[in-house]
């Protein structure tokens, strides 16, 4: 567990000032100058000792991405850039919002460094169209740093840097970094084919790495206080502090930062007062963000919750967002929910993803109301595994893995409401009911 000395965001919670005076107090802005003259390779190999893998949900190692930008003079005399991903749009996901509004100048004293060890001059940080007093915050704090001579051309760190905030709105499918770079020029969102990736053919055609808000955010602390104190949490392969959002039927809701490799029972104790009705009223978890698959209470009560923890457990730690459902819920309703979200947020472009969200969508509202047939449990299972993998970005992939969470440890429960589901006549003749309990 994390000892508060070694909290990252130290104004999680809003408790002090977000602006320049109150993040310099809390040692924001330290030895900056030193680690750009430092140079580009001691920021990367920093950064690679830490461990540090992606805080989007994919889990990418952060430093390794940043080597795939080209080095100075090879790039054809086009620009390095940085994309920051701030359109944070995952149901159960709530972190980056927090960073956006409460500590800012993580974020901008982030984007510089990182930009220094990409050879980046330019940073564009895209914004969900929702976050409104989040970005008048992160816009209010640029400026401050623009005034201060912290970023911009000239100056006191001797790399120019300029930083443009982009308000986006509103469509998850932005949140996918090739969707994201179209928006982000005017054009429809919608993913590009890859390859060529973002490294070689990004931005306005341009070299450009996308990483998450948290990712970029913690890396002036893990320069300041070395890549290996950063390394020393969690376990190998899965390191560092990390902020993680616990939603839904615990008995105190809440955004935290804790250390890698915790058990979710720990997670849950310390920060949230445990599950609501106890321990024994836990019936599922979705582990990561709504498009992790669900896993059954009794198995997630001492998983481990990383990247290798939750893989055992046949689900993924994406952006740690957790979602609890006590045994008050429909687990097939809720699943259904996020089933009928993904329908509304695929773009289109994929025949896969466009009919196979509402077609599952469909056959699960029949599930919901026990009005389907036993042997469509295993047909909507293929049909996932035709959506799965066959789609130009990872919405496919999000939508299907929902299912087949709830297909592989709620099976009992779906069929169980088909055995429930009867037939009663009226005078219209046979209408469908759920059986009594």
């Amino acid at each position: 567990m994390l000892a508060d000395q070694d909290r990252i965001f130290t104004n999680l919670y809003g408790t002090g000032d977000w602006v320049l005076e109150g993040a310099r107090a809390r040692g924001g802005w330290v030895d900056t100058k030193k680690f750009i003259d430092n140079g580009r390779d001691w920021i990367v190999n920093e950064v690679k000792g830490s461990g540090l893998r992606g805080r989007g949900g994919a889990g990418f190692p952060t430093a390794l991405k940043w080597t795939f930008m080209p080095k100075e003079g090879v790039n054809d005399g086009r620009p390095s850039q940085l994309l920051v991903n701030a359109d944070e749009s995952e149901p159960g996901t709530c972190k980056d919002r927090e960073i956006l509004r409460h500590d800012p100048h993580h974020l901008i004293e982030g984007c510089l460094l990182a930009g220094r060890a990409m050879g980046a001059h330019i940073a564009y940080v895209y914004i969900r169209g929702e976050f409104i007093r989040e970005r008048q915050n992160f816009e209010a704090a640029v400026q401050q740093a623009y005034d201060a001579k912290l970023i911009g051309k000239n100056n006191v760190h001797g790399w120019d840097f300029e930083i443009v905030v982009h308000h986006g709105a509103g469509a998850y499918i932005c949140g996918e970094e090739t969707a994201l770079m179209e928006s982000l020029e005017g054009k429809k969102g919608q993913p590009r084919l890859k390859p060529p990736f973002p490294a070689a053919m990004g931005v306005y055609g341009n070299p450009t790495t996308v990483n998450n808000v948290e990712s970029i955010a913690v890396v002036p602390e893990i320069l300041r206080r070395g890549g290996a104190w950063f390394g020393s949490f969690g376990r190998p392969n899965n390191t560092g502090t990390k902020l993680f959002m616990a939603s839904g039927h615990v008995n105190k809701p809440a955004v935290f930062e804790d250390a890698m490799s915790c058990t979710f029972e720990e997670l849950i104790e310390k920060h949230c007062g445990g599950i609501r009705g106890g321990w024994d009223n836990l019936l599922a978890v979705i582990p990561g963000g709504a498009s992790c698959p669900v896993v059954r209470g009794e198995d997630m009560r001492t998983a481990i919750m990383d990247f290798d923890g939750l893989r055992e457990k046949k689900s993924s730690f994406g952006t740690g967002g957790m979602i609890v459902l006590d045994k008050s819920a429909d687990i097939i309703k809720a699943i259904w929910r996020i089933q009928a979200f993904f329908k509304h947020e695929s773009c289109g472009q994929c025949t896969p993803c466009r009919e196979g969200t509402g077609w599952m969508m469909r056959v699960m509202e029949r599930m919901v109301e026990g009005r389907a047939q036993k042997r469509e449990i295993d047909m909507l299972f293929d049909v996932t595994k035709q959506i799965e993998g066959h789609t130009i970005c990872a919405l496919g992939d999000a939508a299907a893995w929902p299912v087949q969470g709830l297909i592989r440890n709620f099976r009992d429960v779906i069929e169980a409401r088909i055995d429930q589901y009867t037939w009663s006549s009226t005078s219209e003749g046979a209408v469908p009911s759920i059986a009594a309990e």
